[in-house]
């Protein structure tokens, strides 16, 4: 969320931002807020006035009793009672407008970074390096269910009657590779110098509109009957959440986090035949990384975040290629976006296995998240990154590893999360 003080001083690059991301509808929000924000000031500036004379004749009143000018000072009472019913519309009115301009500010996108290429959605993202070499064998890749299931590692048919469709049961050596992937990604974020953090897997609804747009919250959040609580879509959300109404010395900072926690994420149908299977689904694992940091620091860490992605995947001998996020597919939050594409030997093309965000102070500002500074206090920047999340990642891991015969080699830094096991061997041949 903006500062409005910004919006009221640059209605006009706030405009050109909007435009930027092709949200034209929202470009009457700028003029709608400024002009609420200045009847809100008016009547913050009258409610004073009124306290002030308030103070003034209270004083008046007690000198006139003390006086024995009874009659007198029981006419400036019956002013004071008239000032404390306007006083109470004006407290009103404050809280009416109060609202309707901060949920115009929610609406209203942040400030992209001036390097964000810009176009209309994902297909007009930019690819910025590609890290391995791409590789088709000479043999055909099934489709990634069809691998799982020589293994008899996946029954989405029983989690369908279960849970019904974009859930699936995970077994054997596939749901053991699934665990051995996020325990190696939680050593090799604390081996980087990050924290680890299991967070609560639920978060009330002050948090949910702190670190996300209503747009994403709609399609996103799944909300729990009667409470006001809702299910994580990542557990980013609950880990920026721990800082809500916080100060934070400044010379603690930067905050680096790495937490795991289990994803609940409506995901709106599935289009085509490569998201479905255990592609776009319901619920599934993930290993999160944050970070809080001064804003002088958050293109650094950055930087740091989409690497660490990089350098895992290339770990388990994965290529992948990173792409900068057009004006379009950022989130109305997010200031910069960098994601992080797998090769898939099947597609013979890239998919998305991550994404690192930078969304400056938008999330501190919604949710009070402060740093205690030499000068005073301020806004901290927070950004977030995945490090990796199964089964989306299993897709990549399988299809990469995949030999000739069926079965799918493990790389040495996963081995010793497989039991030492070099090489899993599938249960049916054909």
């Amino acid at each position: 969320m903006l500062d409005i003080k910004f919006v009221r001083e640059n209605p006009e690059l706030v405009k050109e931002n909007i435009k930027k991301k092709f949200q034209d509808h929202k470009l009457p929000y700028v003029d709608e807020v400024i002009e609420l924000d200045s009847e809100r000031r008016q009547v913050i500036a009258r409610a004073d006035e009124l306290r002030a004379n308030r103070n003034k004749i209270s004083k008046q009143i007690g000198a006139l009793m003390a006086q024995g000018k009874k009659e007198e000072g029981m006419a400036l009472k019956e002013q004071v009672t008239v000032q404390a019913k306007e006083l109470d519309e004006l407290a009103k009115k404050e809280s009416e407008l109060g609202e309707r301009v901060t949920k115009l500010m929610m609406s209203i996108p942040n400030i992209i970074d001036e390097s964000v290429p810009i176009g209309k959605d994902d297909s007009e993202n930019v690819e910025v390096q590609r890290y391995g070499e791409p590789v088709v064998p000479d043999f055909e890749i099934p489709y990634h269910t069809d691998i799982m299931e020589k293994f008899d590692g996946i029954d989405m048919d029983a989690a369908g009657r279960v849970a019904g469709n974009g859930f699936y049961y995970l077994m054997g050596d596939i749901a053991r590779l699934h665990s051995a992937v996020l325990a190696y990604a939680r050593d090799f974020m604390i081996d980087r110098g990050f924290t680890y953090c299991i967070p609560p897997y639920m978060i009330r609804s002050n948090v949910v509109t702190g670190v996300m747009s209503f747009e994403e919250m709609d399609a996103m959040m799944y909300k729990i009957e009667g409470e006001d609580l809702y299910l994580i879509g990542t557990s980013e959300h609950s880990m920026i959440g721990k800082f809500i109404d916080t100060i934070t010395p400044e010379e603690k900072l930067p905050l680096t986090l790495t937490s795991y926690s289990p994803c609940f994420r409506k995901e709106k149908g599935a289009h085509g035949i490569e998201e479905r299977g255990v592609y776009r689904i319901h619920q599934f694992e993930k290993q999160e990384m944050v970070v809080v940091c001064k804003p002088d620091e958050s293109k650094y860490w950055f930087d740091q975040l989409w690497q660490n992605t990089v350098d895992l995947f290339r770990s388990l001998d994965i290529p992948v290629r990173t792409l900068e996020c057009c004006s379009g597919d950022l989130a109305d939050l997010k200031v910069k976006s960098v994601d992080v594409e797998a090769w898939s030997p099947r597609q013979k093309k890239y998919f998305e296995v991550g994404s690192c965000s930078n969304l400056t102070d938008a999330q501190a500002r919604r949710l009070k998240i402060r740093v205690k500074g030499k000068d005073g206090n301020y806004l901290a920047h927070t950004l977030n990154n995945t490090v990796v999340a199964p089964p989306r990642m299993l897709i990549a891991f399988l299809e990469n590893h995949l030999q000739a015969d069926g079965s799918v080699t493990i790389p040495k830094v996963l081995q010793p999360y497989m039991g030492g096991l070099e090489v899993m061997v599938p249960v049916h041949k054909k």
